[in-house]
């Protein structure tokens, strides 16, 4: 990090006490800006950092429900709406036992960024809930899910805050949202939350948006070596719509995909995964990577004391969560001669992982921009609510793809004028802030 932004890094920490991811995430693009401010000099001055890391408005409350057996329980809830200088906040509501105010703020900070790099216009935010619906009925789920969404509403609309869904929060948890959302302000106002079911206001590729652009992303780092995914083993973190889809979409374009996981541990599958079972199981049944392994004849457990990246692959993407690939982890891959890392999920490589890829040679894709099909997506069935309309697949797809191409080339193009060529870590954190700066300075001091 560049000596004039260490104390502004300081400040950041000493405000935030104890918010281990969102100190992670602002130190990883802080380590970036450092030719930025040395070209605009004007950033200091605006303290443009200062103003870029401290959320526009944090929301914190209480969401209390029963379960069915009538016990009460009472879980937290979030909406931090970080920055809305290119736009709505847009991002992802969180449903998982790990989500306190500094996964939501990692998360919220990491959204700005990648929004801006989707060229489309839409500002950063991200919430959700210590609420846990693994395991949980049909009417629990909902009956949170009401609660949550009656505080919620009265900071939401489609030109002021629009969620979608992240972990834990899929097409069943965004209905039963919306149909409250509806019930209390008596609006049918479709453009409030995206990742919506296709027949009350929904897009099509926005379930495989995420999964199928992280690939698309990897693809073309694999152009820039004369390379493709044709006949690569692939490697996929993971087990829900991120996975999932970028499974399908490497497999679509020639991959063998040999493995997946999910918190009970991994499968590799030689044979190629079996995308039909692995959707049966995971979207319809809600089972785990066993009952995968119990129908699969070709498919076994991970060995106890071994790791999804121990095994030999050409193509990894980490799809499952924040700081799941470690150091040691990075190393097995670059020893086995893994050639792409592109991230499905929002800062799953730890520093010391990325420092290993990138030291090695490996193309290293991160989150922000690999990633970021799934909120391109959202945006598009914004247009779609906005317009009254409904898009085929085959043109949404071919929209996400050039949007994935784009980030591309822009993450390619920043950080070659900056002197860091094939660095995207830097590509994206320097395009992403740049768009997002001028913006602010637009604006004046607000």
């Amino acid at each position: 990090m560049e000596q004039v932004l260490e104390p502004i890094f300081d400040a950041v920490i000493a405000r935030n006490p104890g918010e281990a991811e969102f100190h992670q995430a602002v130190r990883e693009v802080f380590e970036s800006l450092g030719p930025v401010v040395k070209r605009h000099p004007e950033y200091l001055e605006m303290k443009m950092l200062e103003r870029i890391c401290e959320p526009e408005r944090q929301i914190i409350f209480r969401v209390p429900w029963m379960d069915d057996k009538g016990e009460v329980h009472i879980n937290r809830g979030f909406r931090v709406e970080f920055n809305s200088a290119l736009g709505p906040y847009k991002g992802g509501l969180r449903f998982h036992p790990s989500v306190y105010l500094g996964v939501i703020k990692f998360l919220g900070f990491e959204q700005i960024f990648k929004n801006s790099l989707t060229g489309l216009p839409i500002g950063g935010g991200k919430g959700g809930s210590d609420f846990d619906p693994r395991g949980k009925s049909d009417a629990e789920v909902m009956r949170f899910c009401q609660s949550f969404m009656t505080e919620l509403y009265r900071h939401l609309g489609e030109y002021t805050d629009v969620p979608a869904g992240d972990i834990g929060v899929g097409g069943r948890e965004i209905g039963f949202m919306f149909g409250q959302y509806k019930r209390i302000t008596n609006r049918y106002e479709s453009g409030v939350l995206t990742g919506k079911g296709i027949g009350w206001g929904g897009s099509l590729v926005r379930t495989e948006a995420t999964g199928y652009g992280t690939v698309v992303f990897a693809n073309e780092m694999l152009k820039t070596r004369g390379e493709s995914f044709d006949g690569k083993r692939v490697m996929v973190s993971g087990s829900g719509n991120v996975a999932i889809y970028a499974a399908e979409k490497a497999a679509q374009l020639g991959a063998s995909v040999i493995g997946f996981s999910d918190s009970s541990g991994y499968v590799v599958d030689e044979g190629g995964i079996d995308l039909d079972l692995l959707k049966q199981i995971k979207e319809v049944e809600r089972g785990r990577v066993s009952d995968y392994v119990d129908r699969r004849s070709s498919a076994v457990l991970g060995k106890e004391g071994t790791s999804i990246w121990d095994v030999p692959v050409d193509v990894a993407l980490p799809c499952a969560t924040q700081n799941e690939l470690n150091g040691d982890q990075a190393a097995s891959l670059v020893k086995n001669g893994v050639k792409v890392v592109a991230e499905g999920a929002n800062m799953p490589t730890t520093p010391e992982g990325i420092q290993i890829f990138q030291s090695a040679g490996v193309l290293y894709g991160p989150g922000k921009a690999a990633n970021a099909g799934g909120v391109a997506t959202s945006a598009l069935e914004m247009q779609q609510n906005a317009s009254r309309d409904s898009w085929t697949f085959e043109y949404t797809e071919e929209r996400l793809t050039n949007i994935m191409k784009a980030i591309h080339e822009n993450c390619a193009e920043t950080a070659e004028s900056y002197g860091a060529p094939g660095d995207y870590v830097v590509g994206a954190n320097i395009a992403g802030f740049e768009k997002v700066a001028s913006a602010i300075q637009a604006f004046g001091l607000v």
